[in-house]
């Protein structure tokens, strides 16, 4: 009895540990220059519908469910997808737009787990006369995911989809 004791006790100490050390935040953005003035660029980002055009996860899943509700292009204006297992089921709703610079949005991912993280979109003006475009997230990682972070790198497992739908945007506009 003593060491099923012990043994409970040591497990409760480790999950304590590492709820302490765990990472309690992420950040992931990428960026591209795109051979476009940055009011093109913009006018692109701003539409939800266009980020079906560009998007890594559109192309894992062709087939996804679709919704939009909300003026497009606008605070409020929402996308909700419901695809397969790689890329899940949720929302985006912009939350801000700054004209020429900035758009956030809230995702709300809800399969395969349910989180919410913060999107942003910043153009900028380039040296060579084009538009850097940041694509990024972040969030706060809520204990019992924290202890998951610790063995899961956010940047790796998303850091790629954004050079790869940055990329895809650039293609799109450079046309």
């Amino acid at each position: 009895m003593t060491t099923l004791l012990y043994i409970l006790g040591g497990i409760v100490l480790l999950i304590i540990i590492l709820a302490l050390i765990a990472p309690k935040s992420y950040n992931v953005s990428r960026s591209i220059e795109i051979d476009q003035p940055r009011a093109v660029v913009f006018d692109n980002l701003r539409y939800l519908k266009n980020h079906d055009e560009w998007s890594p996860w559109g192309k894992k899943d062709p087939n996804m469910e679709k919704k939009f509700t909300g003026t497009d292009g606008q605070v409020g204006a929402t996308s909700y997808w419901n695809g397969n297992k790689d890329v899940g089921e949720g929302e985006q709703e912009i939350k801000k737009i700054v004209d020429g610079e900035r758009i956030e949005s809230e995702l709300r991912f809800l399969k395969p787990w349910k989180s919410t993280s913060d999107a942003y979109l910043v153009t900028e003006d380039a040296p060579n006369g084009g538009t850097k475009v940041t694509w990024g997230f972040s969030g706060k990682n809520k204990f019992p995911v924290s202890i998951m972070m610790l063995f899961m790198n956010m940047d790796k497992a998303v850091g790629g989809d954004f050079e790869d739908g940055l990329s895809s945007l650039k293609g799109l506009l450079e046309k």
